[in-house]
């Protein structure tokens, strides 16, 4: 006589949101458009790049007299500054009609309570005073002394995504060294948001950077290694202070930051295909303001602030938006202290960093892992609650589920 044997599952019951009438469930079949910025090198001659660099301190001198005006007048609305300053902007520092538009928008949006100046870095441009010549590989651009064109030298992966483009919105002008990049804004068809079968629960970590509910996982440990060189290198060419420590300093500024962006790339490429692949969607931790709420010893403190979730997060976002794979954010209370197997929350459970083991059950296993699969659960209730928001997941009293089944189950739900 087959025998029925019980799995809790550490499923959260989402309270349904009484005052908002959205569902979490994604409008499935209805496509839509994203933006995406395309970052392109522009070769610009000695005369263009000289009205170039014109602009860029005209567009940053406008920026910073704006601010002044609005921190002493107190005005931060953007109708009430252009009101105030816009003529000024155009006679004082030559700005075009749109040009001294994208100064106050800038003030306005950077809320300068907050900030002391601006720097010559970069000029805003919307589609009116920038334009793209797709076959030629030309940008067009408004100037103080014009307008000008300027030569494009790009890859076959940026020129892909131009083509694909359905409209280019503008962009920003940047110049970073002694190179000038154009960061066009585009917009893109978005396929139709996929009903899935399952869902592919991602937990977020340092020692491991993404551990997903398959239990693959991506380790961490040679990103924290680069930073801990770069960390030391950086100290010791502080302490000396010599002319060529500094050059070298300026030369390896953003050697880091450009490392720990490629590995977030192909992370997250890697956890959009799969579960493109075998029709899923992504949950993930919503773990807004988490550097504020935990707790850490001061040697940990630098790892933890260094620690770039919220681009591997953005990066996640926009690729599954491409594919139309979607995603779902919950609750990270309790998820590697919940044992998948009874239900039981202990902080016991997590008797070292790497390992789980429930102290009611004896379940044990990798505690990335095993939270992967607490999310993963989670997500999947906010699924098959369309009325309840999967933001305000918590967890409540456990669903118990019944397999009418010979053996115990002792891994993951059939939805994963």
């Amino acid at each position: 006589m087959q025998e029925y044997v019980t799995m809790v599952i550490a499923m959260n019951v989402l309270e349904e949101n009484k005052n908002h009438s959205l569902t979490s469930e994604p409008c499935y079949n209805h496509s839509s458009m994203s933006t995406l910025s395309v970052k392109c090198k522009i070769v610009p001659d000695a005369i263009t790049e000289e009205k170039l660099s014109r602009t860029a301190e005209n567009f940053t001198e406008a920026c910073n007299y704006a601010l002044k005006v609005a921190k002493e007048k107190n005005i931060w609305n953007k109708f009430s500054l252009q009101r105030a300053i816009y003529k000024e902007l155009r006679e004082k520092f030559g700005l075009s009609a749109n040009l001294a538009i994208q100064v106050i928008i800038r003030v306005a949006k950077r809320k300068g309570r907050r900030a002391k100046s601006f720097k010559s870095r970069s000029v805003t441009y919307d589609q009116r005073i920038l334009s793209v010549n797709l076959d030629k590989e030309i940008v067009s651009l408004s100037t103080v002394n014009g307008r000008v064109k300027v030569p494009m030298h790009i890859s076959d992966y940026q020129r892909r995504m131009l083509h694909e483009a359905k409209s280019i919105h503008g962009g920003h002008l940047v110049k970073k060294g002694n190179d000038w990049y154009i960061h066009l804004t585009c917009e893109y068809d978005t396929p139709s948001v996929i009903k899935p079968k399952g869902v592919l629960g991602v937990d977020l970590g340092i020692i491991n950077i993404a551990t997903d509910s398959d239990g693959e996982t991506f380790s961490g440990k040679h990103l924290l290694s680069v930073r801990e060189r770069y960390r030391r290198l950086r100290s010791r060419l502080q302490k000396k202070g010599t002319k060529s420590a500094k050059r070298l300093l300026k030369k390896i500024s953003g050697r880091e930051r450009r490392f720990a962006n490629d590995v977030n790339h192909v992370i997250s490429k890697r956890i959009v295909e799969k579960a493109q692949r075998t029709g899923r969607a992504i949950v993930l931790e919503d773990l807004k303001g988490i550097r504020n709420r935990v707790r850490l010893r001061k040697p940990q403190r630098t790892t933890m602030h260094s620690w770039a979730f919220r681009d591997l997060i953005q990066k996640i976002e926009y690729k599954a938006q491409r594919t139309g794979v979607p995603v779902v954010f919950v609750e990270p209370k309790n998820t590697s202290r919940t044992c998948p197997s009874c239900g039981h929350i202990e902080k016991a459970n997590r008797p070292t960093q790497a390992l789980f083991k429930c102290v009611a059950c004896g379940y044990s296993g990798p505690a990335d892992y095993i939270a992967a699969m607490n999310i993963a659960v989670r997500g999947w209730a906010a699924f098959i609650q369309p009325n309840a928001g999967a933001q305000s997941a918590t967890c409540k009293p456990q669903t118990v589920i019944q397999f009418e089944t010979d053996e115990i189950l002792p891994g993951p739900p059939a939805f994963l």
